[in-house]
């Protein structure tokens, strides 16, 4: 079993913000899959699909970002989940809009909903994908990550976002690590 997570804001005013990219993610990923998200459990509103016989739960936590570790940790410790096999998906001010990152550990970088998720589970070392939104210090920082995204934006995010898709379902049956070298290496959409 498997769990992906997108992390994000609920209600509808946070939807197409900078900070709600794991949300978008997952909308997609669960799409593709002809899924909806209909099930709700800790604090979660999630999905599942079978892929080659193995359960992957997409997962949306619906207590705000800042506390999304807890979200995790419940699902986890239910579904007996290991480490080895939780992703999340996440915004990053760090990386330029139109790029993404692949890491199988490190720490928060200031993103609070990392550090809740290392606060509940005890590590730094789980696999995440970081969505570059980029970051204008001339706004601050929460109104700019709770912002939306201009329509050229939400274009190069878009491709961003089809890329990601494509990486999360080759994570399904290939090695982690090794996609981290095929695409930290050139990872424009």
């Amino acid at each position: 079993m498997r769990l992906i997570v997108g992390l994000g804001n609920p209600g509808k005013e946070y939807d197409m913000t900078r900070h709600n990219v794991g949300f978008e993610v997952l909308d997609k990923l669960a799409k593709k899959h002809q899924i909806e998200f209909t099930k709700t459990k800790f604090n979660g509103l999630y999905c599942e699909f079978k892929k080659n016989l193995e359960t992957i739960i997409l997962l949306k936590p619906l207590s705000y970002m800042n506390l999304s570790g807890e979200v995790i940790k419940k699902f986890m410790t239910y579904y007996h989940i290991n480490i080895d096999d939780l992703l999340v998906i996440h915004d990053d001010l760090d990386i330029e809009l139109g790029y993404f990152k692949m890491k199988d550990k490190g720490s928060s970088g200031g993103h609070n909903g990392l550090k809740n998720i290392e606060d509940q589970l005890n590590t730094q070392d789980y696999k995440r994908i970081k969505i570059g939104i980029s970051n204008n210090k001339q706004i601050d920082t929460k109104n700019y990550v709770l912002g939306k995204f201009s329509k050229e934006e939400q274009e190069k995010l878009s491709l961003v976002i089809d890329k990601v898709i494509e990486i999360i379902e080759e994570s399904l049956e290939c090695d982690f690590y090794k996609l981290m070298s095929k695409y930290n290496i050139k990872n424009r959409s």
